[in-house]
């Protein structure tokens, strides 16, 4: 605990007050505007921006990190909350509130389970490349779920062609100042971010969208307006969890868990490669989960690391965890002197910093990047990002992770795998396909794979096994099979390597292996492979196989690698 605080100074208030200041002032805007993409209402967002950071600070390991609500965190859980939405009966009164905070229990229930089971791993299963696309995927939702805020028309249809189709139908119920004034707040916060002014473009917007709404009577005019924001934080109360459906909740606390804590743990460990602070994983999982549960008893929805936040804490010289702590009472300030003045925040200049947000989701320089460096993994870029658009971001998450699954897959189904021979002159072992100049070692065989031998690639090995026993010469007398890149071996695998056996005893070959791990070791003997091969054909390694089994005293040396 108070890891984030730990050896505070009173000196580095200096650099903290500033920093949490900063932070607040950036964070007011996305608080405000990013619970509009679930249908929330905006104070549970500077209720999340208040209560996460608090309990990151207690919990969190990070001196440098500020969570709060993220844009593709937000879409998810939209999802998410729709879907439990349509599992109640259609005259049920709907708290989405509720269904929001219940979500965020989940999530950070998620990240202690996740911790305890030390499963900090689970940060890195969503690969870069599919977290790219996914994200590409989720902005484009997020830019059409803006249409009706920016032109005033109610939108009823879901999905991404669908809307656009209601809005043409629609065209003519279009409220023209609505849609100018969110067109021209949109095009400020490019032209701020364009020309790198001081003020962040989320802070220009809402001060001067404000300032014109008081001015000009924006509600009168017809222009919507978010309306009345409660002056305090609500009572500490927990989610009414028995009047839902928990399957629901607890499948989609599981779907933003994955993204949120997948996006999360990437921003953190790219805003520590400038720091040098070390990321665990598994220890940010205590942050992150007291960092939802906070949210959760009061009222307000899952939260994440805030890349905008966190960036503006390292550029104003933030040193600890201080700085989330004077936002979230800055924040509190805000909420307590000027509800009356964000009351009259016009809703199409939100509908501009959830556009401008979600645009900043889609990382064409990386897109670029995955081309230039993997064609394939580009391939699974855009298969995420199809399925956040055709599927919706929820199925979208199930597509993400498929995608994942099969990718992982694809890179070990194919083991790298070949004849390894010797070059006069030379120490260790050369692949034959690779080195030409390489030549066979008389007499025998020695046969390099380098990955797992498991039920999905089982088969696959075998056929190469086979096809190089039935071509070694009349005069072979044994195959020695290098395993010391063979990390697992499983029953499916056992058995493959069984069935090269009887077809090399067929032909007087000795199967011999070298390099074994006793973990594959101990599943072979329990196979019976062993015993089929004799434990005397185990060696430590190849040239000690190659001396035993045909005299020959070979040169020391570190192998090249098959394949």
């Amino acid at each position: 605990m108070l890891r984030g605080l730990a050896g505070f100074n009173r000196a580095w208030l200096r650099s903290d007050i500033p920093a949490g200041l900063s932070i607040a002032a950036v964070g007011l805007p996305s608080a405000i505007a990013y619970p509009a993409i679930a249908g929330l209402p905006p104070e549970t967002g500077i209720y999340a921006s208040i209560v996460a950071p608090i309990a990151y600070a207690i919990f969190g390991p990070s001196r440098l990190l500020v969570v709060g609500p993220d844009a593709a965190t937000m879409t998810v859980l939209a999802a998410a909350m729709g879907a439990i939405i349509a599992a109640e009966p259609a005259t049920a009164s709907v708290d989405r509130v509720a269904i929001a905070s219940a979500l965020a229990l989940g999530v950070g229930v998620f990240c202690i389970a996740a911790k305890l089971l030390r499963l900090g791993v689970l940060a890195s299963f969503l690969s870069r490349p599919i977290l790219v696309g996914f994200f590409a995927g989720v902005s484009l939702s997020i830019l059409v779920g803006q249409i009706g805020r920016f032109t005033g028309v109610k939108i009823q249809s879901d999905g991404l062609i669908p809307p656009l189709v209601e809005m043409l139908a629609k065209s003519s119920l279009i409220h023209w100042p609505s849609l100018v004034l969110g067109l021209v707040m949109f095009a400020l916060l490019w032209i701020v971010r364009a020309f790198r002014f001081r003020v962040p473009g989320p802070v220009l917007v809402v001060v001067l969208s404000v300032v014109l709404s008081a001015i000009f009577d924006f509600q009168g005019r017809g222009i919507a307006v978010v309306g009345d924001i409660p002056s305090g934080l609500p009572s500490l109360s927990l989610p009414p969890l028995h009047q839902m459906p928990l399957d629901k909740i607890v499948l989609g606390s599981a779907a933003i868990f994955l993204v949120s804590f997948g996006a999360g743990i990437v921003a953190a460990r790219s805003f520590g490669s400038r720091t040098g602070e070390e990321v665990d994983a598994n220890q940010e999982l205590v942050g992150l989960g007291a960092a939802n549960i906070a949210p959760a008893l009061f009222g307000s929805f899952p939260v994440s690391v805030s890349d905008s936040r966190t960036a503006i804490n390292l550029s104003t010289g933030g040193v600890s965890q201080a700085a989330g702590l004077v936002s979230a009472a800055t924040l509190v300030a805000a909420l307590v002197f000027l509800h009356s003045a964000l009351r009259i925040l016009p809703i199409p200049a939100l509908a501009a910093i959830l556009a401008t947000a979600a645009i900043s989701l889609i990382d064409i320089h990386e897109l670029k990047k995955i081309w230039r460096i993997s064609r394939m993994e580009f391939i699974f870029a855009l298969i995420a990002m199809w399925g956040a658009i055709s599927f919706g971001v929820l199925n979208g998450v199930i597509v993400a992770v498929a995608a994942t699954l099969v990718y992982l897959l694809r890179q070990t189904m194919f083991p790298r795998d070949g004849l390894l021979g010797r070059i006069e002159g030379r120490h260790g072992f050369f692949d034959l396909a690779r080195f030409p100049e390489a030549r066979p070692v008389e007499g025998a065989a020695v046969f390099a794979i380098q990955g797992s031998i498991l039920f999905y690639n089982a088969d696959y090995v075998r056929m190469r096994l086979t096809s190089v026993a039935k071509a070694l010469p009349a005069e072979t007398r044994c195959l020695v099979l290098d395993a010391g890149a063979v990390t697992h071996i499983d029953s499916t695998g056992a058995a493959a390597l069984d069935a090269v056996a009887e077809i090399l005893a067929k032909r007087n070959i000795v199967f011999a292996m070298a390099d074994l791990s006793e973990e594959s070791r101990g599943i072979l003997e329990r196979a019976g492979v062993i015993e089929a091969i004799g434990a005397d054909n185990l060696f430590n390694g190849r040239e000690e196989a190659l001396r035993a089994l045909i005299g020959i005293v070979g040169e020391s040396g570190s192998a090249s690698s098959a394949g």
